[in-house]
């Protein structure tokens, strides 16, 4: 299996179909209630159901999903019977397989009840007709255009006591995600020099993005939250709020960072923890989602399929 920890829950749905062929003598059957061992499409419905929550035991590599919904229709044609299985899920991965998995087990729990009268049965196919809920689903900004600036504030590291590994794995990863960091400094925990730092990169260098690390703690220098409330004109509590909850259900110490996010014209920032694991952590719960931000101070506001999905039509 693949090692999925380090993903986000969200809302996962697939629709697959299945096609089986019948005779027309069938379909007449089922429809007049002739058909010697019953009505075929409840137990093929209920099949379906059990087939999506127990496709792990099945196919070894899927993952055990909580499914929230199975959704079974029956499109009785004059010589085929449809099968369409929809599974929506709150997870880390995808349900393709359960919704495969579904309409497979409908088809062959159809294709048992009735071949005593029909010799003529096929299951001509099952395919996945859509996905949604992953990254491919979330929008990408281009390549080139978003500059950032990753500011270390540590007093150890800025005296060369340490070195530093977090602002690294935030240049790193904001390169990966396509964005270019343009600056990229250590400073001491010194309010007014963080304080000065910060505002230029918005006022004088117009960045897109300031990430972070280090400061975020309880301890007496740790002052970069205080900073942050000094020049942010809007604050972004979510960004915090889901570093904090994604961090938590990993180490019981999230909680005690105090990092901040918020606004300062158009460029955003956003606080990290001053470890390189608690910096993984929170890259890997805001991106590349954080990205649709810039798409929002560029006032581009939502795509009508963006608004269905954060509205959850």
């Amino acid at each position: 299996m693949r090692d999925v920890s380090h993903k986000i829950n969200t809302l996962r749905e697939a629709v697959a179909q299945a096609e089986l062929r019948v005779a027309p003598e069938s379909i007449a059957a089922i429809r007049e209630g002739r058909v010697p061992k019953g009505d075929p499409l409840p137990v093929a419905k209920v099949a379906a159901v059990q087939a999506a929550k127990n496709t792990p035991l099945l196919i070894p590599y899927c993952h055990p999903v909580p499914v929230d919904f199975v959704g079974v229709e029956f499109d009785l044609g004059e010589d085929r019977i449809v099968v369409t299985t929809t599974v929506k899920a709150i997870y880390k991965t995808g349900v393709e397989m359960e919704a495969l998995s579904a309409a497979s087990a409908a088809a062959l729990n159809l294709y048992d009840i009735l071949k005593p009268i029909d010799e003529t049965l096929e299951i001509t196919g099952v395919k996945l007709l859509s996905k949604k809920g992953g990254k491919s689903d979330w929008h990408r900004t281009p390549r080139g255009s978003i500059r950032a600036a990753v500011i270390v504030s540590s007093d150890s590291i800025a005296a060369g006591r340490k070195r530093d590994l977090s602002g690294l794995a935030i240049r790193e990863r904001l390169e990966r995600e396509g964005i270019e960091v343009v600056d990229y400094r250590i400073l001491p925990d010194e309010p007014e020099v963080l304080e000065e730092a910060l505002r230029n990169c918005s006022d004088r260098d117009g960045l897109n993005l300031v990430v972070t690390t280090g400061g975020t703690g309880f301890g007496p220098r740790d002052n970069m939250p205080e900073v942050m409330h000094r020049i942010v004109e809007r604050e972004a509590p979510g960004i915090a709020e889901a570093m904090r909850a994604y961090g938590q259900q990993r180490t019981p110490y999230s909680m005690l960072s105090r990092g901040v996010a918020g606004i300062r014209g158009r460029t955003l920032f956003v606080n990290m923890p001053g470890s390189r694991g608690g910096v993984a952590d929170s890259l890997d719960a805001v991106m590349p989602h954080l990205l649709h931000a810039f798409k929002m101070l560029r006032g581009e506001g939502h795509s009508e399929k963006e608004k269905r999905d954060v509205s959850g039509g």
